[in-house]
């Protein structure tokens, strides 16, 4: 047996101990503080049964049971229960889930303007030759002096991907490089 898989059922004994041990102590579900009327102990007890399925059919080559296997990257959550300070942390970011999903929102209107705008400005414009792409700026040139007519992967031919452009540019990580794209424009055609 792997040193990985005894230490995962070791782990997987000791969150059953300490189900076991929260159960005697608060009760399961009908009193006022029991253990699962809190949610983390919820996403405890998830973790507590997903790994003991997991357990149980681990010699089994059974697609969805292997699923199960997937959801062992949530055991280091439990260390998010026991610590008071995170627990806050983690409310406080799903608090402001709802307020950030709204800039997001706002963010995206803005991008579409901008994206619809350089549709119809640069729609077809963004195009180079395979060989010395910054001499030959007519596809017919290109093509006569045996290279290829080929479109940038930055290009604002259509929304899609006049936003993916915008996000680059945005993002300020490849914005040079659609900048001298953008310098170097040709015609449509």
């Amino acid at each position: 047996m792997a040193a990985n898989h005894i230490i995962g059922k070791i782990f997987t004994y000791l969150f059953i101990l300490e189900f076991v041990l929260k159960l005697v102590a608060l009760g399961f579900v009908m009193d006022e503080g029991s253990y699962l009327r809190e949610s983390w102990n919820q996403l405890d007890f998830f973790i507590v049964v997903t790994s003991l399925i997991d357990n149980m059919f681990a010699s089994s080559d059974v697609a969805a049971f292997k699923i199960l296997r997937m959801l062992r990257i949530l055991r280091p959550l439990r260390v998010v229960s026991h610590n008071v300070q995170l627990k806050m942390i983690i409310a406080a970011l799903l608090n402001a889930a709802g307020s950030i999903l709204n800039v997001i929102v706002v963010i995206l209107v803005v991008w579409l303007m901008f994206a619809i705008f350089a549709v119809n400005t640069y729609k077809g414009h963004f195009f180079y030759c395979s060989i010395e792409k910054y001499k030959y700026h007519d596809k017919f040139d290109c093509i006569d002096k045996g290279g290829e007519w080929l479109r940038y992967d930055s290009n604002f031919d259509n929304i899609g991907q006049a936003m993916m452009t915008l996000f680059v540019v945005s993002s300020l990580e490849g914005w040079p490089d659609i900048m001298q794209q953008a310098i170097d424009i040709t015609k449509e055609g």
